[in-house]
């Protein structure tokens, strides 16, 4: 049985997190890691830009800086995610490996499945996307937002997106971040990924929630986010057959976060690259 590292951080900010994602990716990379489980939530609520999107057209940073909530890019693509009550996982492997041995779409699939599971778990009719649009979707929400786009072996319920999820990959390792809402405040969403948004109670939400779900939006006995974590950590050892070590981030691996944080997650050109507006001073 292969023995991976189970690491449950808290919540940080969304420098950090991203910080520590890319050094644990680092340390498994270059060897002195053994894959990784991480499970990790954010405080304050945090807009994460996926690494090629333009801040201009993703995030309304003027809603962000009123509301407390933070910005920062991803090293991973995609579109904008609002972090706040959800579960966050990473998965930090080889590739080609036993567990993930046919590559991007493959390694995608596998951790799909793992997720998909688990919110079957809880009651909730899930079904992998195969990514195409369709011709019934309303065009009102925009399309900076990663709920709003399904993409390949994602998962929806009752035709809403309710998992969405990132990979880097590189030297022959990946890293998967994903956030699977528990709760969600729709107009709070549609403002701080709506730049210039003004009414938050109309066509743009309503559009919203016909492309968007979350965990309790339709149980009937709601679920905490300890819970969600649990049953996930459960689904993963059962379904990849392996041991995950509880464990603690080395000292080593904070160092780099926290160079990382400074360095790059903190950074305005990082965070604000190609941004006509003006730069919020921290993240």
């Amino acid at each position: 049985m292969v023995s991976w590292r189970l690491l449950q951080t808290g919540p940080l900010s969304g420098s950090l997190n991203m910080a520590l994602d890319e050094s644990l990716w680092e340390a498994v990379r270059c060897g002195q890691s053994p894959p990784v489980l991480r499970l990790y939530r954010w405080q304050p609520p945090t807009v994460s830009l996926g690494y090629a999107q333009k801040t201009h057209q993703a995030v309304n940073l003027s809603a962000c800086a009123e509301l407390g909530i933070q910005v920062v890019r991803r090293m991973t693509g995609g579109r904008a995610v609002l972090h706040d009550q959800e579960v966050t996982y990473s998965v930090i492997s080889p590739d080609r490996t036993s567990l993930f041995p046919a590559g991007l779409l493959s390694s995608y699939r596998i951790i799909a499945d793992i997720v998909g599971q688990t919110l079957r778990s809880c009651g909730l009719d899930v079904q992998l996307a195969p990514g195409q649009f369709s011709e019934k979707t309303p065009r009102t929400a925009p399309e900076s937002a990663c709920f709003t786009a399904v993409s390949h072996y994602e998962l929806t319920c009752r035709g809403c997106k309710i998992a969405g999820s990132a990979q880097k990959r590189g030297d022959g390792v990946f890293l998967q971040h994903g956030s699977i809402p528990v709760d969600l405040d729709l107009e709070m969403l549609y403002r701080v990924l709506t730049p210039g948004a003004v009414d938050c109670k109309g066509q743009g939400v309503s559009a919203y929630g016909q492309k968007i779900g979350w965990v309790n939006r339709w149980l009937d006995h709601p679920v905490t986010v300890d819970m969600l974590e649990l049953k996930l950590i459960e689904t993963f050892i059962r379904s990849l057959g392996i041991s995950l070590v509880p464990d603690q981030v080395t000292a080593a691996e904070w160092t780099l976060a926290q160079q990382l944080a400074c360095t790059r997650y903190l950074n305005p050109n990082w965070t604000f690259k190609d941004s006509r507006q003006p730069c919020q001073s921290g993240c």
